[in-house]
């Protein structure tokens, strides 16, 4: 069937729909389960690549994945998008042809369904990832977040409080903005999530901890803090099924060169380091990281920021335990965070605004020009207005606000494909950056008797190094380039032997670099074998694709 984009598939439906373009397109793709999840459902992955050209591990690769977070459940639909348009366009479009012919594709959609079908469900439940109880078994005295009304929502209450730090926007009382530091005489309000207050004391309201606490985007095991430091982090690294998962496939698939997760919202790229400064990366990786974050705003409209300097939720404070500073920082892969969905850039165009900062602290127009999106382009269907409820603890409150997982956290199901769809351009080209071995030369001259002179030349024509990032050299993560003989004797020369890395054009970013020839390699041998015979040459790179050259030892003449 074909796909829209116009909806959010819960696990059956995304299943049904992996499994439906797998089996429509046996020779591009694979379909497999990478592990489970903590409730048993499958960590569908697929891998997709033509065969015909070769297998995905003798290729460079490219990771996608979505949804580690429950609620943002465009991310997962943006990982289906590229799914479907790589498997449905290869062969019509030149640019999916060339990827698909030369390179593979691993995309896991759901990294975490549990936490998704708590979110679709009617009523919804919110948890930050997993379901797994922790870091309490016992559910927390305070506000748990549920829907006490039975309309199916999980909205905000708001309830008059003297001492409240809210009000009501004077200029459209559906708004609620903060009120002055030293504003006195006026109706104020306390806003908390709906919900029921559990063992209430008529006076104390305060939030619950979670008993589904965790945050799989922490478990990673990348500058790993326990719970004390980092909410959500678990007990150790890859403590969860899912993550543990994730990690143990791309551990064993080291062809990888890229990567995208996506999350929801903000309309930004986010890279590393979540942890240090842009002067503690290789200078080198700091400019192919901006180069490839201009790139990306090209293509999206997304600004390109850094996770250190641009998007920490506290001056003091840095994220640790993330997907992306494993894959970068420990891998040497180019990672990215994306979060798709801007509402309130739509709304009043300050795409380049800092995020965090703004939430903190934003003028009472922009509140207003949301609600005006609102009511012009979703027909009003993100903002609940106010109405009376008399709750079971805290009595008379009204419920209302912003109905936030489709308006604020994931675009409204109209907008959704024209969000995926320009994320999945950037995914491409990224992909496209890739190093890429090709063969120049692979001749044997016959000497006299049974001996010839072989030569070999080959090439990185991508534009990152056969070593991908100076991270990864640092690392050790990526293995030299080997080059092995078979189906001769080698009288000179070695019949294996490793030939360091090449580069690419990702170090001739200055207009003053030397366009040198480091991106070729030539070796020559001379061996002895039998006269209309066959060598084979295999050239092999973890991340650069692996080639097998057949080279005839011509007869005599």
């Amino acid at each position: 069937m074909p796909l829209s984009f116009k909806s959010y598939l819960g696990y059956d439906a995304l299943t049904q729909a992996l499994r439906e373009l797998s089996e429509a397109h046996p020779k591009l793709a694979r379909l497999e389960s990478v592990g489970k999840s903590h409730e048993g459902r499958d960590l569908w992955l697929v891998t997709i690549t033509n065969s015909a050209t070769g297998p995905d591990l003798e290729k460079p690769a490219f990771w996608l994945d979505g949804n580690i977070h429950s609620v943002e459940l465009a991310a997962s639909m943006a990982c289906l998008y590229t799914v479907n348009a790589l498997l449905t366009q290869y062969g019509s479009d030149e640019q999916v042809t060339r990827l698909l012919d030369r390179m593979a594709f691993y995309i896991l959609p759901r990294l975490n369904p549990d936490g998704v079908e708590l979110a679709l469900g009617k009523p919804p439940r919110y948890v930050r990832s997993g379901v797994r109880p922790y870091p309490f078994a016992d559910e927390d005295d305070g506000l748990q977040p549920e829907d006490v009304d039975g309309d199916d929502r999980v909205l905000t209450m708001r309830f008059e409080d003297p001492t409240g730090p809210w009000k009501a926007s004077e200029k459209d009382a559906r708004a609620m903005i903060r009120r002055g530091p030293d504003e006195e005489g006026g109706t104020y309000y306390r806003l908390f999530p709906e919900g029921r207050v559990r063992n209430y004391d008529g006076w104390v309201v305060r939030l619950a901890r979670s008993r589904q606490g965790l945050d799989f985007n922490r478990n990673f095991p990348a500058i790993w803090e326990g719970e004390g430091s980092q909410k959500g982090a678990g007990p150790y690294p890859l403590s969860e099924e899912e993550t543990r998962a994730v990690a143990r496939f791309i551990s064993e698939h080291p062809n990888l060169t890229g990567a995208i997760t996506y999350h929801t919202s903000g309309g930004i790229h986010l890279r590393p380091l979540s942890f240090k400064p842009d002067d503690e990366l290789p200078a080198e990786d700091l400019w192919i990281y901006r180069l490839i974050g201009r790139r990306a705003t090209e293509l999206t409209g997304y600004p390109a920021v850094s996770l250190y300097h641009d998007f920490r939720y506290h001056p003091k404070e840095v994220m640790t335990g993330a997907f992306d500073d494993w894959m970068y920082d420990t891998l040497g892969v180019w990672a990215w965070t994306t979060e798709l969905w801007d509402l309130v850039g739509r709304a009043t165009g300050k795409t380049d605004r800092k995020q965090i900062e703004w939430y903190r602290d934003h003028p009472e127009e922009d509140d207003l020009a949301i609600l005006r999106w609102d009511d012009e382009q979703n027909g009003g269907r993100g903002f609940v207005p106010w109405y009376p409820f008399q709750h079971p603890e805290l009595g008379r409150v009204e419920l209302g606000g912003w109905d936030r997982l489709y308006s604020w956290t994931n675009p409204p199901p109209e907008l959704l494909e024209e969000e995926v769809a320009k994320n999945h351009r950037f995914a491409l080209a990224q992909a496209g950056m890739a190093p890429r071995l090709e063969v120049l030369e692979a001749t044997a001259t016959p000497l006299g008797g049974n001996r010839y002179r072989v030569r070999l030349v080959v090439q990185n024509s991508g534009f990152l190094g056969t070593y991908v990032s100076r991270r990864a050299e640092e690392r050790k993560a990526v293995r030299p380039l080997r080059i092995e003989l078979e189906g001769a004797e080698v009288l000179t020369g070695e019949r294996r032997l490793e030939a360091g890395q090449l580069e690419g054009r990702s170090n001739k970013l200055d207009w003053l670099s030397n366009s040198n020839t480091d991106n070729r390699l030539r070796r020559e041998w001379v061996v002895e074998a039998e006269p209309g015979s066959q060598l084979t040459i295999h050239v092999l790179s973890q991340r650069a694709g692996t080639l097998h050259l057949k080279v005839a030892l011509p007869k005599p003449r």
